[in-house]
């Protein structure tokens, strides 16, 4: 490893999302069997203007690369100046490669390299220091740099450092720390490895933490551990996975008998832990939806909590405004020419203005009978209708292990997910001791799969039992 040829590089630029954002400017430094051999420094126009918190941090401001070449114009000479044989060598290594994959992909040119990234090694190398980031390590080992955010001094300051550990360790440290580093390249910067090790290739949930196990994200896999190893990449191409990886410190898991569990769970944690970067299945606002009386020429709109309730005549759809509910009723009938007076989505008497376009049937003027026009209304709603609950009460659903091991027995009431055990006599005791009203509220991502499962359960290995 220290004969391999290096090239230590910083970059600066106009943001943090690789895929949209530009480099300002590169500096590295080639080293061949210890020696520094030559050196490559420019300021890069990004064609784009450098927020000012940017300008602040780096010291670069649009005046000073208005005429420094874009990066397709160095492109070429710089891509054959990195070769097909040097490791690259950065602090947090995915930030600056990222950058510099984009960069030569809108060139037109792929380019990809080994990585070494100095801040995951120097968590190995130094376990038990709290921080880990340039700046602190510089100043543990008393380097002292001109300037910091600026790419040239940064790459000195690294290669300083890099110096200094090789002196620090010994060889066998040292080569073990680096041998560790290459294993783990496609890691977070801020994850410890270790904590991977027993991450199983089983169905479950994972919970990624930030600093101070700020929850950042909750995901869910039939296999844990491809999905989360997954998450690390395509960070180079995909910003939000590029934020993720940049700020992951900690990682949890749970496993679950199946599919059918961790999608339940998955809803549940996102919905009570709020991570910050999940955002369909967070918490929501009231929901409304149609009710269709048994009887009655016309729905009306009603709390979406109905679902939960027994009631008399047909759902249709679970929206998040009543704007999204009268929308949808007003495309529906236009689609199907029924009359919006009648379905009072328009006030008024005798023909609607509908009519007078031909965009109604009739039924507002006797044309067509209010029977007929019901019925073709309710089957044009059809494939929204909600489903009612098919159960006198609570269910407990088993769902047997994807690889032989213990079921799991959930507990659902009235399309809501009260939890899970690991033997039918501790779910149903769960489900004795809980009482009715204890019940929450409906839950959409919740309804939706269970509905989903819950139709054909025998498809997904599920057996269903009445409480």
């Amino acid at each position: 490893m220290r004969e391999a040829p290096l090239i230590f590089i910083d970059l600066e630029t106009t943001g943090t999302r690789a895929t949209r954002d530009r480099i300002t400017e590169i500096a590295a430094l080639k080293v061949i069997n210890g020696q520094p051999i030559d050196r490559w420094s420019c300021l890069i126009n990004p064609g784009i203007k450098i927020p000012t918190h940017i300008s602040q941090l780096t010291g670069i401001d649009d005046d000073m690369v208005t005429d420094a070449p874009c990066f397709d114009d160095i492109a070429d000479s710089l891509h054959a100046w990195l070769g097909d044989q040097h490791q690259l060598v950065a602090h947090n290594a995915r930030f600056d490669y990222s950058f510099l994959r984009n960069a030569f992909k809108h060139a037109g040119k792929d380019y990809k390299a080994p990585v070494i990234c100095t801040l995951r090694l120097s968590r190995r190398l130094a376990p038990l220091e709290r921080q880990h980031n340039l700046k602190a390590l510089l100043k543990r080992h008393a380097i002292t740099t001109p300037r910091m955010h600026r790419a040239g001094d940064d790459v000195n300051a690294l290669w300083a450092l890099w110096q200094i550990w090789q002196e620090h360790y010994s060889g066998e440290a040292w080569e073990s720390a680096l041998a560790d580093e290459q294993r783990h390249r496609t890691l977070p910067a801020h994850l410890d490895s270790q904590q991977l090790e027993g991450l199983p290739e089983s169905p479950g949930v994972y919970l990624f933490y930030g600093h101070n196990r700020l929850p950042l994200y909750v995901g869910k896999s039939v296999n844990l551990r491809r999905r989360v190893l997954s998450h690390f990449q395509r960070d180079h191409q995909d910003n939000k996975a590029m934020r993720l990886a940049q700020q992951i410190h900690h990682i949890e898991w749970e496993e679950t008998a199946g599919d059918f569990g961790a999608q339940l769970r998955e809803a549940q944690l996102v919905k009570s832990m709020m991570p910050i970067m999940n955002r369909q299945l967070r918490r929501q606002r009231k929901l409304t939806t149609w009710h269709w009386p048994v009887g009655a020429d016309c729905p009306i709109l009603m709390n979406g909590d109905t679902v939960n309730q027994p009631i008399q005549g047909a759902l249709y759809g679970l929206f998040r405004s009543v704007r999204d509910a009268k929308d949808t009723l007003r495309a529906v009938a236009e689609a199907h020419k029924l009359c919006p007076q009648v379905l009072g989505i328009t006030k008024g008497k005798g023909r609607c203005f509908a009519r007078q376009l031909g965009k109604c049937g009739g039924a507002c003027e006797g044309n067509e009978t209010l029977a007929a026009h019901t019925q073709r209304a309710q089957h044009a709603l059809a494939q929204l209708q909600v489903h009612a609950w098919p159960w006198p009460s609570r269910i407990i659903v088993q769902e047997k292990h994807a690889v032989g091991a213990k079921s799991a027995w959930h507990v659902v009431d009235h399309w809501c997910y009260l939890g899970c055990t690991d033997t039918l006599k501790k779910a149903q005791q769960f489900s004795k001791e809980l009482p009715s009203q204890a019940t929450p509220a409906f839950d959409i991502d919740s309804y939706r799969i269970l509905n989903r499962f819950l139709r054909a359960p025998a498809q997904h290995g599920l057996v269903i039992k009445t409480c």
